[in-house]
């Protein structure tokens, strides 16, 4: 089993729908984490819609820091990957085992303002995106 890390700032939205797609797509062969370089600390309730209304678990879930699994408690990460271009730009910590790295520039959907329908659009096509990209990277694999 190989363990992979989605990092995004706020980790509220983007990473959590990608952990939650690769947990979903490859039990067994894939472990996956989320954090953030500014973790909001909650975790965006549109992001938790998106995956409920696509059958995929929207529980046990949280906002959290990528300092998490930068220590030597931290699980052994094989892959990490960026999800967001802010995220992408700033200096990471040193990832023990040096993992594979890369960045998949997926759009923001919680940037979106206006109506809640809006919203799900945003959150509809960033899941869209990261579950394309999932399921040609457990393809790969």
């Amino acid at each position: 089993m190989r363990n992979v890390l989605f990092l995004c700032t706020g980790n509220s939205a983007r990473s959590i729908i990608a952990e939650a797609l690769l947990n979903h797509w490859a039990p067994g062969k894939f472990q996956a984490f989320s954090a953030g370089s500014f973790p909001k600390g909650t975790i965006n309730p549109f992001a938790l819609d998106v995956l409920e209304r696509h059958g995929l678990p929207a529980t046990g879930f949280r906002s959290k820091s990528w300092n998490e699994f930068a220590g030597p408690a931290a699980p052994p990460i094989d892959f990490v990957i960026t999800v967001c271009d802010n995220a992408a730009k700033d200096v990471c910590p040193v990832w023990p085992g040096r993992p594979s790295t890369a960045h998949w520039s997926v759009e923001d959907p919680a940037a979106v303002e206006g109506p809640d329908e809006a919203k799900r659009r945003a959150f509809e096509r960033a899941f869209q995106d990261l579950d394309a990209r999932i399921r040609n990277f457990v393809a790969a694999q």
